[in-house]
């Protein structure tokens, strides 16, 4: 019936008997392991020491999962606070059974609040620099990670989109359905991969890099208002929500990408 429509069913990870290594968790390791190494690249552009590149990948993580995991709860699953705490923060849940999730269940504007609160410390205790200095260099590698958690949420089938009322799109079997939606997870994906390659290249062909809070601007610019557009193919992530002109997502957007445009417009101090 659906000829132009792809039949998507993906195992839930890889098993290695005492335990499945999820995919969605796997695409975390990538992306933060690619992020290393793009700063690294920069640091020794910067001549920072790389002693100082271990105690940032310590931040980020931290910052990235905490704030991720906090940022769901808050803003799209509030009643885990009270039906199952111990799963906010731990890989699995106990309610209604004990079951190993593996890190699901993430927002990424939480994940951007750890972050800048984060850099702020690093910037503070170890960099010894203003935070723009690192908050225009963590985007690059932050960019990139967002790809790799967006295919982990299409391989998870989560964060469906929209049907498509047509024979184009993805049939997400693992939900038990029959009719193709729009993979609002992969036109995420491709739109970061476009903001990762801008930011790249504003960072290593042009002097931007030497005004404070510029780099970060135009990330936060581009990328919530990729976010902002996708939500329109996108499922509600809460069911009282469906109706609103704007979905979470959009109205948490709002805020970054305003805050970019004062960033990129406001006369910038040089480093």
């Amino acid at each position: 019936m659906f000829s132009n429509a792809i039949v998507w069913n993906p195992s839930e990870g890889i098993d290695l008997g005492f335990i499945t290594l999820h995919y969605y968790s796997l695409m975390f390791l990538i992306a933060f392991t690619l992020g290393w190494y793009l700063m690294k690249k920069i640091y020794l552009r910067e001549s920072i020491e790389i002693e100082k590149l271990d105690k940032l990948f310590i931040y980020t993580v931290i910052a990235t999962l905490v704030g991720a995991r906090l940022g769901h709860v808050i803003f799209y699953q509030t009643e885990l606070l009270w039906e199952d705490p111990l799963s906010v923060f731990l890989p699995v849940q106990f309610v209604p059974e004990f079951k190993f999730t593996g890190f699901r269940g993430l927002a990424s504007h939480g994940a951007a609040i750890g972050i800048i609160i984060a850099m702020y410390l690093y910037s503070k205790k170890v960099l010894k620099k203003p935070i723009f200095w690192i908050l225009d260099r963590i985007t690059i590698p932050v960019a990139i990670g967002g790809v790799f958690v967006r295919l982990g949420n299409f391989i998870n089938s989560e964060i469906i989109g929209k049907p498509t009322d047509s024979d184009f799109g993805v049939i997400f079997k693992q939900l038990g359905e029959n009719f193709p939606r729009h993979p609002a997870q992969l036109y995420e994906a491709f739109g970061y991969i476009i903001v990762f390659i801008i930011l790249w290249l504003i960072y290593w062909k042009t002097d931007k890099r030497k005004q404070q809070g510029y780099i970060f601007g135009v990330f936060l610019v581009l990328l919530w208002t990729v976010r902002f557009l996708v939500e329109f193919v996108k499922e509600a992530q809460v069911d009282n929500r469906a109706e609103w002109a704007l979905n979470t997502g959009q109205w948490l957007s709002i805020p970054f990408i305003l805050i970019g445009l004062v960033l990129i417009l406001r006369k910038n101090k040089q480093a």
